[in-house]
C-alpha cells in the first residue's frame, strides 16, 4: 500500500479522499491550512518527504470571487501547485493534481477529450489552467484529474441547498441551458484510488460522472430522491441568471482514457445522487 499525502485534506473532496484512501489500507497523512502552505516551497518540501504519492486538493475555488481576485486564485492555483509539484518530484513521488472543466471553453457539441485545446473563459479558468501546464512542467510523474459540478457532504453542494430551499419555498428555479456532468465526491475519490493502485499511465484523465444532465435536471433530480414533485422546478436561462464568472453551456467530459487503459469509469450521476442522498440530506431541515 502507498504512503498517501493528500493536500487539501478538510475540504470536500479531500475528507472523502481521506477515508477511501484508509479503507483501501493507505497510509494517509492529511495536510491543510495553517500547516501546509502550498504559498511557501519550504512548507511544500517538508510535508511531501517520506510519501509515495502526493494528492493536491488544495484550490481557490471561489469561481465569481476569482473575478475580482485573480491574482490570488493564481498564487494558489498555480504557484501553489507549481511549488507542490516541484516538491513532489524532488521527494521521487508521484501526483495526483485535481482540475476543472472550466479550462474549456463550453461551446462544444460532444464531450471534450482529455487533449482537447483548452480555452478558459473566466478567471479561475484561467488559473487552473495554468496550474496544468505548471504541474506537467514540474512533475512528469503526475495523474492530471478534471472534474465538474462536484458536491459532497462536507461542503457546500448544490444539492443540499435544492433539499434546503424545496422546505421553504413552493417553486424553485434553476438554469435549464448549462450542460454538465453532476459528480459526488465519493465517487471521485474511488476513481483516484483506483487509477494509483492500478499504476494508471501518467496524463490527464476525466474524473467526472457519467451521464449528464442540466443544474434543473438536478434539482428535479434531488426532489425525486427527497420523495417530492419534481416539476416544483422551472427553468432559467443563463441569461435570467446572471453571475460574475462565465459558465461553460457545456462542460461534458469524455471517459475514453478509462476504457483505453481497462479501468472502471465512475458510476451515472443519476446512480451516484441516489447513493449519496442518506448523507447528503443527512440534517437539511424538511
Amino acid at each position: 500500500m502507498a504512503r498517501v499525502l493528500v493536500a487539501g485534506s478538510a475540504g470536500m473532496l479531500g475528507t472523502d479522499l481521506c477515508a477511501v484512501l484508509d479503507d483501501g489500507g493507505h497510509a494517509v497523512a492529511r495536510a491543510d491550512l495553517p500547516d501546509l502552505d502550498v504559498l511557501d516551497p519550504a512548507s511544500c518540501a517538508e510535508h511531501v518527504a517520506g510519501h509515495d504519492v502526493v494528492v493536491n486538493c488544495a484550490a481557490y475555488t471561489a469561481v465569481d470571487a476569482a473575478e475580482g481576485d485573480e491574482a490570488r486564485a493564481f498564487a494558489v492555483n498555480a504557484t501553489g501547485a507549481a511549488n507542490l509539484a516541484r516538491a513532489t518530484h524532488a521527494a521521487g513521488a508521484a501526483l495526483v493534481h485535481v482540475s476543472t472543466d472550466y479550462v474549456f471553453d463550453g461551446e462544444a457539441d460532444r464531450p471534450y477529450a482529455a487533449n482537447a485545446p483548452l480555452a478558459p473563459r473566466s478567471a479561475y479558468g484561467r488559473t487552473k489552467a495554468a496550474g496544468e501546464w505548471a504541474v506537467r512542467a514540474e512533475c512528469p510523474r503526475t495523474w492530471l484529474v478534471r472534474t465538474a459540478w462536484l458536491y459532497g457532504a462536507h461542503g457546500r453542494s448544490i444539492p443540499a441547498t435544492v433539499a434546503r430551499l424545496a422546505a421553504a419555498r413552493d417553486r424553485l428555479a434553476f438554469v435549464d441551458d448549462q450542460v454538465g456532468q453532476p459528480t459526488w465526491t465519493v465517487d471521485l475519490a474511488h476513481g483516484i484510488r483506483r487509477l494509483v493502485e492500478a499504476r494508471a499511465p501518467f496524463g490527464t484523465w476525466h474524473g467526472t460522472n457519467a451521464g449528464e444532465t442540466t443544474w434543473r435536471g438536478l434539482a428535479q433530480a434531488v426532489l425525486e430522491e427527497l420523495g417530492e414533485d419534481p416539476e416544483r422546478v422551472d427553468g432559467l436561462t443563463t441569461a435570467e441568471y446572471p453571475l460574475p464568472a462565465h459558465r461553460p453551456a457545456y462542460s461534458v467530459l469524455s471517459h475514453a482514457m478509462w476504457a483505453e487503459h481497462g479501468l472502471e469509469p465512475l458510476p451515472h450521476w443519476r446512480d451516484a445522487l441516489r447513493r449519496a442522498a442518506p448523507t447528503l440530506f443527512e440534517g437539511v431541515a424538511r
